[in-house]
């Protein structure tokens, strides 16, 4: 169940991806923005720590079976970190596209909002690859 899981998720992060990368390319298109911008990195963010990072938990499953009691809060802080951090990226690019001005207070609020974000990413990494760890180490016992 936990390896259709991780796959299900892996798909969904796959197709946010796609649609974050379509979203990036049309709206620049559309109005003639050609710098940089937050939007570039929403379709990278959605592969790497997304897709690739579950796929990786399925393979991760399927050898060590390591999904515990705990592994769904922490998924979940996961999942909302991701997202968070993504959401804040497309609205800093958005007002980047559009020209939009924002107050220092706004700008810094964006900011520390995706920080949350990657912070709540970064705690339910290493939680997860602790469970990983715990599960390798009692499979090399025996």
């Amino acid at each position: 169940m936990n390896m259709k899981r991780y796959m299900n998720t892996a798909l969904l992060y796959a197709v946010l991806a796609l649609v974050g990368g379509v979203f990036y390319r049309e709206l620049t298109k559309f109005n003639g923005f050609t710098a940089k911008t937050a939007l570039g990195v929403i379709h990278t963010h959605y592969f790497l720590l997304g897709m690739v990072f579950f796929l990786l938990l399925l393979l991760l499953e399927k050898s060590f079976s390591f999904t515990g009691a705990r592994t769904g809060r922490i998924l979940a802080t996961y999942h909302i970190g991701l997202n968070l951090t993504a959401t804040m990226l497309v609205v800093r690019g958005i007002t980047q596209v559009w020209g939009t001005a924002l107050s220092t207070s706004a700008s810094a609020a964006i900011s520390g909002i995706a920080g949350i974000g990657h912070i709540l990413l970064g705690i339910s990494l290493v939680l997860l690859l602790m469970q990983v760890r715990r599960s390798v180490t009692a499979a090399a016992k025996v």
